[in-house]
C-alpha cells in the first residue's frame, strides 16, 4: 500500500498534518474504478497526441500524461454534486468528473456532437450536469470562476464545495492572490489545488519562485495548506477529502499543492529544449499508474491479470469513442453564432 509517514495507523503524517486514512474505507470496486480512470485519461491523451500529429485536432493542445493521480484522487474525494474548475491542461480533469469519452473525443475533433458543439476544443470543455464548471484557455482564469462559484455556494447550496485546478505558473498571477484573499475573509468552501508540474510553459519552478513550498502561501491569507506526493493517488484522495469536511463545515479555504510532472511538452508547438531526458525518465520511473496498480496488487484487491483486463477494457472504449469522433458531422456554419454570449 502506499502510504504516509506513519504506516501502521489510521492516520497518516503528510506535510505535518494528522489526516486520517479514508482510503482504507473505501469500497473496493471504487479503488477499481479510480484505476480505471487514470488508464481513462492515459489512453485518453496518448490517442488525442496521435490525431493531433494527424492533423485532425486544431488548434493547440496540452496533454495530462504523467499526472492523472491528481485529477481521480482529487475528484474521487469530492461529492457527486461538489463543483470544478479546470484548466488549459483540462482532458484529465473532465475524465475523472466523470465525461463521456465519445463527447469528449468529438469537442476535440471540433465535432456537433462535441461537449460545446465542437467550437469550444480542447481548452473550453465544459460539462456542467457533472459539476464541471470547465476549462479555461487564460491562466489562472479558472481561479476566478471557482472562487465565484463558491461564493455561490456558501449563499445557496450550504452542503456544496468547489475544488479549483491550476498549474503551478497561475500561482504567480495577480489574480490568485486576489481570489485567495477574499476567500479567506468570506470564510469560502473552496480547495485551490495547485499542479506543480514543475515547469509554467519552459519556467521552472525553481527560477519562478522564490519559497520552499507554493503552498506556504498559505500563511499570507491565513487558511490551511500544505504539499503533498501529487503522483500518489492515495495520498492525493486522502488529503484532499480531509479538507473537504474541513471546507463543508465552514472552516474556510484550503491550498493544496501537488507535486507532479508532465510527460509530454507544455502544448504541442513546446520542442522541449529548457529539460533533460534524464529528468523526464526519471520522472516517468514514479509513473502514478504503475504506482496505484501496485499497491491494488499487494493489497489484494486486483489481480495482474485482472488489471490487464482493465486496461484492455479501456482501449476497446477507446477505440468506440474514436470511431464515434470521426463518424460524427461537423457544425453547420450556419450556426456560428449560436451558443456565443459575449
Amino acid at each position: 500500500m502506499i502510504k504516509g509517514k506513519n504506516e501502521n495507523t489510521d492516520y497518516l503524517d503528510i506535510d505535518n498534518h494528522k489526516i486520517r486514512d479514508a482510503f482504507k474505507e473505501l469500497p473496493d470496486s471504487i479503488k477499481i474504478e479510480m484505476l480505471k480512470k487514470m488508464y481513462q485519461i492515459r489512453h485518453f491523451e496518448t490517442q488525442t497526441e496521435q490525431f493531433i500529429i494527424k492533423g485532425q485536432i486544431h488548434g493547440t493542445c496540452h496533454l495530462y500524461v504523467g499526472e492523472e493521480a491528481t485529477a481521480v484522487g482529487a475528484v474521487y474525494a469530492l461529492n457527486k454534486d461538489d463543483y470544478i474548475t479546470s484548466t488549459h491542461r483540462g482532458h484529465g480533469h473532465c475524465i475523472a468528473k466523470g465525461a463521456d469519452l465519445k463527447i469528449m473525443m468529438a469537442e476535440l475533433l471540433g465535432k456537433a456532437t462535441g461537449y460545446c458543439k465542437g467550437k469550444g476544443g480542447s481548452m473550453h470543455i465544459a460539462d456542467i450536469t457533472t459539476g464541471n464548471l470547465g476549462a479555461n484557455g487564460i491562466v489562472g482564469g479558472s481561479i476566478d470562476i471557482a472562487t465565484g462559484a463558491a461564493l455561490t455556494c456558501k449563499m445557496k447550496y450550504k452542503d456544496r464545495i468547489v475544488a479549483c485546478f491550476f498549474g503551478d505558473g497561475a500561482a504567480n498571477r495577480g489574480n490568485f492572490h486576489g481570489a485567495l484573499n477574499l476567500a479567506s475573509i468570506w470564510d469560502l468552501p473552496i480547495i485551490y489545488i495547485c499542479e506543480n508540474n514543475q515547469y509554467g510553459m519552459s519556467m521552472p519552478v525553481k527560477e519562478s519562485f522564490n519559497i520552499a513550498k507554493i503552498s506556504d502561501r498559505k500563511l499570507s491569507y491565513n487558511m490551511e495548506g500544505l504539499t503533498i506526493d501529487g503522483n500518489n493517488i492515495i495520498e492525493v484522495y486522502n488529503t484532499v477529502r480531509h479538507f473537504t469536511d474541513y471546507c463543508r463545515n465552514g472552516a474556510g479555504p484550503v491550498l493544496i499543492e501537488c507535486l507532479t510532472y508532465r510527460w509530454k511538452g507544455h502544448s504541442k508547438s513546446d520542442a522541449q529544449v529548457y529539460r533533460t531526458k534524464e529528468e523526464v525518465k526519471a520522472w516517468i520511473e514514479k509513473d502514478p499508474i504503475i504506482r496505484y496498480k501496485k499497491a491494488l496488487i499487494e493489497e489484494g484487491i486486483i489481480t495482474e491479470k485482472q488489471d490487464a483486463e482493465i486496461e484492455a477494457g479501456v482501449k476497446e472504449e477507446m477505440e468506440q469513442s474514436n470511431k464515434f469522433a470521426e463518424d460524427s458531422p461537423f457544425p453547420d456554419p450556419s450556426q456560428v453564432q449560436e451558443d456565443v454570449y459575449a
